[in-house]
């Protein structure tokens, strides 16, 4: 039973959208504290903090495909 839970952790961490982990950066905190943080505000907003996560999600990759650093002029 905990190699699945172990393993649906692996796939989520993996395959996420790296929203917590970016915040943490920006800010000097670990990513896990934030992810606990989106948790702790699901369960007080009885999901608001679900939606936030993926509205942050969002937006990270929104700015991801607009601010896209290029090599050279020719990369147009």
């Amino acid at each position: 039973m905990m190699k699945f839970v172990y393993s649906i952790r692996h796939f989520f961490e993996r395959h996420g959208f790296y929203v917590s982990s970016r915040i943490g950066d920006k800010m000097g905190i670990r990513a896990k504290t934030i992810r606990l943080f989106f948790i702790y505000l699901s369960f007080a907003t009885m999901g608001m903090g679900f939606a936030v996560y993926l509205t942050l999600a969002f937006w990270l990759k929104l700015k991801d495909l607009v601010y896209v650093k290029r090599s050279s002029v020719f990369d147009l």
